[in-house]
């Protein structure tokens, strides 16, 4: 045999060696057997619930129409792929390699697949969908769904909501350190910015989302490099809202970040804006020192209160008669909580309270031998260091005391005797003490509770002022959603193309959820129905989730019973009376639900 030649056993026996072991394609259900039986068992849980609002979406026509053609090789659709996506963060949140496992426990007709499909189910096919849904996602897109659910759900745009949050991520992602192009369609950079999770140490993208008032509907999305700041989006955000609503004549409200004088001019010109003042501007030190000074010229005037459910009061809300103007024009109001005047309490009292247990940790480090604050420059500046990250500055006198610290050496090196001569030698030590300052105790008391909100809109009444601006929090309950029902972090993905499909993924399900939450709710009303016992042990619930209603269907199964050669006969776990009441609500039949 020639060298460098191998006998064909001897390659046989190479490719048995590195032959790779197949995993056996994934079948969906779970199978058991018994003489002359087969029982097959396919989860179903709120599938059914969630597929009855994707198909008023019409979420997967909307993909076909938008995102780029599929190869006619292609064995498994985009939008098809994308829909379990959908469903699968929707109701379970598995990273993108466990979905097809995930897809395999639930019946194929609930994803609108056939049985051999639930197999092509992989994490690279549903990468390369969501490579499909990065070069298609854009406004119109986003707008083109938008529009449908707003006409089919009946969702007022009256007034709108605009926040963003940060998404932090784990790891270097080299390739993603700066802007960039990728298949024609811009890419963000995953790099550290102004984090909103208090992480400042790991790299981020901005996720900036608008909801209606009616619902807190998602209504638009876009993300952004993690560097990007926020009073940068509100300008093209404000255009885009501009073209889904088809005029300007909406409500506008935003945290401080809107409240730059571009944002605001752009707005103004033809459109409505709330907002509230940041405490740079020039107005709001005005005020608080004309209220430090002269409280009695100050007056307010009762506005509404807040009642807990048992009818105690549990704020009290109070407008400044007299209305100010920002220095641009805009009517600017002042508000008073006594709610908030005793969160702003109980801040401060915590505030000073680190701040008194960081001074005396300081005096003690200044004590000690080995100290190595021997320069009352830098006892200043730690001391100032230190009151700044309190936020106690005006609240607490430090002094700090310059002492002689002496100490006496031989003269000479040897054993020391009667004679021996001593020298001394001395070095500064300092000491601090402090005091709290009583008037600014005082001063800082006649501030709590107060804001200032902004607005052109010279129509609203300074209740309905700050009514629409109490309906912030809407949007950090879709916040809230996204990062823990969801868990859009960590990202199991490393190129930054597929992570912005995925983060347009997570804008379908936040749409999926508030809806489904949103026509439960409305049914409820419709019905004179106060409240669901969704809670353990069949407590009341009067606002019920998304969430809730997803453990609530979790036990339901689809099973097939095969005998010998008959037809098989299809079993639905039995419905609780709180299901089927659930599922008629919802506008669905209880007999036909998981068959």
């Amino acid at each position: 045999m020639s060298r460098g030649k191998k006998s064909r056993s001897s390659s046989r026996r190479g490719a048995a060696r590195r032959r790779v072991p197949v995993a056996e394609p994934l079948k969906p259900g779970q199978q058991a057997q018994a003489p002359g039986l087969t029982l097959r068992s396919y989860q179903v849980g709120a599938m059914p619930l969630v597929n009855r609002i994707l198909e008023r979406m019409r979420l997967e026509e909307f993909f076909r129409e938008y995102l780029p053609a599929d190869d006619p090789r292609c064995r498994f659709p985009t939008a098809q792929a994308l829909l379990v996506l959908v469903r699968n963060v929707l109701l379970s949140r598995e990273p993108v390699y466990a979905v097809g496992a995930w897809a395999a426990r639930f019946a194929p007709d609930l994803f609108n697949l056939w049985e051999e499909q639930v197999a092509l189910l992989h994490d690279d096919r549903l990468g390369r969908c969501l490579t499909r849904l990065f070069r298609g996602t854009g406004p119109e897109l986003i707008l083109a769904v938008v529009r449908h659910v707003i006409a089919e759900y009946q969702v007022s745009l009256d007034e709108l909501h605009n926040d963003s949050t940060t998404v932090s991520f784990y790891g270097a992602y080299q390739e993603a350190r700066e802007e960039g192009q990728r298949l024609g369609r811009a890419t963000h950079a995953i790099t550290w910015g102004y984090s909103k999770d208090h992480r400042p140490d790991l790299k981020q993208l901005l996720y900036t989302l608008t909801v209606s008032h009616d619902g807190g509907v998602p209504v638009y999305f876009t993300s952004h490099s993690g560097n990007v700041v926020d009073d940068t989006t509100h300008c093209a955000t404000w255009d885009l809202l501009c073209q889904l609503v088809g005029s300007t004549d909406f409500l506008y409200v935003a945290d401080c970040k809107l409240a730059s004088e571009e944002n605001l001019r752009h707005i103004a010109r033809k459109g409505r804006f709330v907002t509230v003042m940041p405490r740079t501007h020039g107005e709001d030190e005005k005020f608080r020192t004309r209220l430090r000074q002269s409280p009695q010229a100050i007056r307010w005037e009762p506005l509404y209160d807040k009642t807990d459910e048992g009818g105690k009061v549990t704020d009290r809300l109070f407008v400044c008669a007299d209305e100010w103007l920002s220095s641009q024009g805009y009517r600017l109001l002042w508000y008073r909580s006594t709610r908030k005047a005793e969160l702003d309490q109980a801040t401060r009292a915590r505030h000073v309270q680190r701040a008194l247990g960081a001074l005396t940790e300081l005096r003690e480090r200044l004590s000690s031998p080995r100290t190595r604050f021997r320069e009352r420059g830098k006892v200043q500046q730690a001391v100032d260091n230190l009151l700044a990250e309190c936020e106690v500055e005006s609240l607490v006198r430090v002094q700090i005391e310059e002492r002689e610290d002496a100490k006496y050496r031989q003269a000479r090196p040897g054993r020391p005797s009667k004679d021996t001569k001593y020298k001394k030698e001395t070095r500064p030590r300092y000491h601090l003490t402090w005091e709290l300052d009583p008037v600014a105790f005082e001063n800082a008391e006649r501030e709590d509770g107060i804001f200032p909100l902004l607005t052109n809109d010279r129509q609203l009444t300074a209740e309905e002022v700050l009514r629409a601006y109490k309906r912030q929090p809407i949007i950090e309950k879709r916040f809230s959603q996204l990062k823990t029902d969801f868990a859009v972090a960590p990202v199991y993905l490393k190129d930054v193309g597929r992570i912005q499909g995925l983060l347009a993924i997570y804008f379908f399900v936040l749409l999926v959820q508030t809806l489904l939450e949103r026509e439960l709710r409305q049914a409820m009303a419709r019905k004179g129905i106060e409240s669901l016992p969704l809670y353990p042990e069949g407590r009341p619930c009067s606002r019920p989730t998304t969430a809730r209603v997803i453990e609530v269907f979790e036990p339901i199964q689809r099973h097939l019973l095969i005998a010998g050669d008959d037809e098989p006969q299809c079993l639905v776990t039995e419905l609780t009376s709180l299901q089927s009441q659930i599922i008629k609500l919802l506008g669905l039949s209880p007999a036909d639900y998981g068959r």
